[in-house]
């Protein structure tokens, strides 16, 4: 991932999975869910055919996953970085340890698609805080590996990854919070923004650090460059609020035009209940009349 197309796949893995979360969030939302995600029936319910069962969003995981991991080992072809240890050295030095650390990433990620797989599509009863804790350890172990990502770095990489470092550790922070705590429409809010916000920054960081806008690189020895990395991740806050409100607004508009579609007023029947006396039932015509607008 030490590359432009590396730092790329990355982002665009996790923005997927943001978007996904924030058109998730804001459904549930407008529709007044108490969980972000219902459990799913009992296996024998959810259809007999084995695709009706496996969760799209397990899938997606290993396959992101499996080609973050696969290009890490032996892109470009003809290359194998599956060594770990230099054995011809005599002091045997370990080799590649930045690509085995994003094979790392990416192999967590995987593990939480593989629970979200077993746990949907193999048990009789869905496990959802597993689920929920496989996704907390992915990003606990990300925070982990960009905190010694930062070893023997110039300065402006560390700041660079540093403010990556922030969102990625509260996203790993809410998501330990709703193994306990899934019910909080607070916590879906602040997970979804926060990753909008590492999502966005790792593509920013792909091009600050590659291919920068202005055909010069960012110099650390200059302080206005560092000062405006963090100018630059502040509008990149405000950027996935503003993303944020527009995903909600958007299925907003998309929720009432299908819910008028679905559900025309008066137009559903109510059969007659049983158990009331004539003078209850004469009173519920009369409500019914003037809800109607009469006859």
């Amino acid at each position: 991932m030490g590359t432009f197309q590396g730092h790329l796949l990355a982002g665009v893995f996790f923005l997927v999975f943001s978007l996904y979360y924030a058109v998730m969030m804001s459904l549930a939302l407008l529709r007044g869910q108490r969980l972000l995600r219902p459990p799913l029936p009992p296996r024998e319910k959810r259809g007999h055919r084995w695709w009706q069962r496996v969760p799209v969003q397990g899938v997606m995981k290993v396959v992101i996953a499996l080609g973050g991991i696969i290009p890490e080992f032996f892109y470009p072809p003809g290359v194998n970085r599956m060594k770990i240890i230099d054995w011809e050295n005599p002091q045997r030095p370990f080799i590649f340890y930045n690509n085995w650390g994003h094979v790392t990433m990416y192999g967590f990620f995987m593990l939480s698609g593989v629970v979200d797989i077993v746990s949907q599509a193999c048990q009789a009863w869905q496990n959802v805080k597993l689920e929920r804790a496989a996704e907390a350890l992915a990003f606990c172990v990300l925070v982990l590996l960009m905190a010694a990502h930062l070893e023997n770095k110039g300065t402006l990489e560390i700041r660079v990854h540093v403010l990556f470092v922030v969102p990625t550790f509260l996203v790993s922070l809410v998501l330990i919070i709703e193994v306990w705590v899934p019910d909080q429409p607070t916590l879906w809010v602040l997970k979804s923004w926060l990753g909008l916000v590492l999502s966005c920054w790792m593509l920013q960081l792909s091009v600050l650090m590659y291919v920068p806008l202005s055909g010069q690189p960012w110099k650390a020895e200059n302080p206005g460059d560092l000062t405006f990395l963090t100018i630059f991740f502040c509008w990149y806050l405000a950027l996935g609020a503003a993303l944020l409100a527009a995903i909600y607004g958007l299925c907003s508009l998309w929720h009432h035009r299908f819910s008028s579609w679905r559900e025309t007023p008066g137009a559903k029947y109510q059969p007659c209940p049983r158990g009331y006396s004539n003078e209850e039932l004469e009173k519920l015509g009369t409500e019914a009349m003037l809800q109607d607008g009469g006859v």
